[in-house]
């Protein structure tokens, strides 16, 4: 893999991902020709903090104005192509990763920043080739790894939301990845059980879980020799599936030789299932695929990713080494069958309970059903 980074007009940060060692990217097609203010101007967020909850709100109202569904011909992550300029000077790319123009968490408040995963307007991540979806779990790892050593990051989120029913302003395949300046809730939620865990019965709570999975089997839809995905036994979602890589890691970065080789193996498959569940004709299926990390705080960061432990979050979970985290992969859809979508309403919304119409036992036995011939 080679990086390249240039800046676009503004200032943000602009990265090219290829997969051969000896690509070669004009500079000429690198410059940003568009009259951009600077980045630092126009985009700025204010991280508060609930004092009921304790969770973090970003305020970010910048982004009342960012774009909203343009036409293909208009798209700002396709490559630039004569007298029309996009996010993307070059006329064509591998995998690209630039800082967010309409960012969540900017400067002290974090980092936002957008992964496209391939110069085609109108593919998929589950129509790509084993070795571009390489390419983008080398670009996640990367940008785990830089983002990680900022001072003011302490977890690094990538996600990608598929799907105008999820919230997608742009249909071009592409992801995100956010550093955040706290532990996220729902990370810190993982954190207090895995010490619990830990306490009580001397083992780690990840490892018990896909010991479980294994075990009882019902609920595994995929295996390969060194990841394993599964539906998990209290899923919130009519359609979620997990997936880890069988010898545990806290984060992308830790992950092993033959476990990267394997990856894009399982994971298009998955993406593929994931589109027909519905039935042939269905539209494609909307989704939220998202990396749970570590984050870089508390025991155990150790390295250049090392952060204050004592900081707020940490004194308000019992510490566990990051190295008991077990690095993972959520995918799940809003879809609850063909034509109808599970909303969030009052419980879920209002008291965080969810209730799950589809048994998670019948949607691995699905999800088994639509396997690749």
């Amino acid at each position: 893999m080679k990086k390249t980074s240039t800046r676009l007009a503004d200032g943000r940060e602009l990265l090219y991902y290829d997969s051969r060692d000896d690509a070669v990217r004009d500079w000429r097609a690198l410059r940003d020709r568009r009259p951009l203010a600077p980045a630092a101007v126009t985009a700025a967020a204010d991280i508060r903090r609930d004092p009921l909850l304790g969770d973090a709100v970003a305020i970010a109202s910048h982004r009342q104005d960012r774009t909203y569904h343009p036409p293909a011909g208009e798209c700002p992550l396709c490559p630039s192509h004569g007298g029309r300029l996009t996010e993307i000077p070059a006329p064509d790319y591998e995998v690209v990763v630039f800082e967010n123009r309409f960012p969540s968490l900017s400067g002290e408040a974090g980092r936002c920043e957008v992964v496209c995963f391939t110069s085609d307007h109108d593919a998929s991540f589950a129509s790509l080739s084993e070795e571009r979806a390489g390419l983008v779990l080398a670009a996640w790892t990367d940008r785990t790894a830089e983002l990680g050593a900022l001072p003011q990051a302490e977890q690094v989120f990538c996600f990608e939301n598929r799907g105008a029913e999820i919230g997608v302003t742009l249909g071009h395949p592409h992801g995100q990845i956010y550093a955040y300046p706290f532990v996220t809730p729902r990370t810190a939620l993982m954190l207090r059980s895995t010490a619990r865990h830990l306490a009580a019965t001397g083992r780690n709570l990840f490892d018990d879980v896909v010991g479980r999975e294994l075990a009882e089997r019902t609920r595994v839809v995929l295996e390969g020799e060194h990841w394993v995905a599964f539906v998990p036994y209290a899923a919130h979602w009519p359609y979620e599936v997990h997936l880890y890589p069988r010898r545990r890691v806290p984060d992308l970065p830790a992950l092993d030789e033959p476990a990267r080789t394997e990856f894009p193996q399982i994971y298009l498959e998955l993406l593929k299932r994931f589109d027909r569940i519905f039935g042939e004709g269905a539209p494609p299926t909307p989704y939220v695929s998202a990396w749970h990390q570590a984050p870089f705080t508390g025991p155990g960061a150790g390295g250049t990713a090392s952060k204050e432990a004592a900081n707020e979050e940490a004194a308000n979970k019992e510490a566990v080494d990051r190295r008991e985290f077990g690095l993972h992969l959520e995918l799940f859809t809003i879809r609850r069958t063909s034509g109808k979508l599970k909303f969030l309403a009052g419980s879920e919304s209002g008291m965080s309970v969810f209730i799950n119409d589809v048994p998670p036992e019948t949607a691995a036995e699905r999800l088994r059903e639509v396997a690749s011939k």
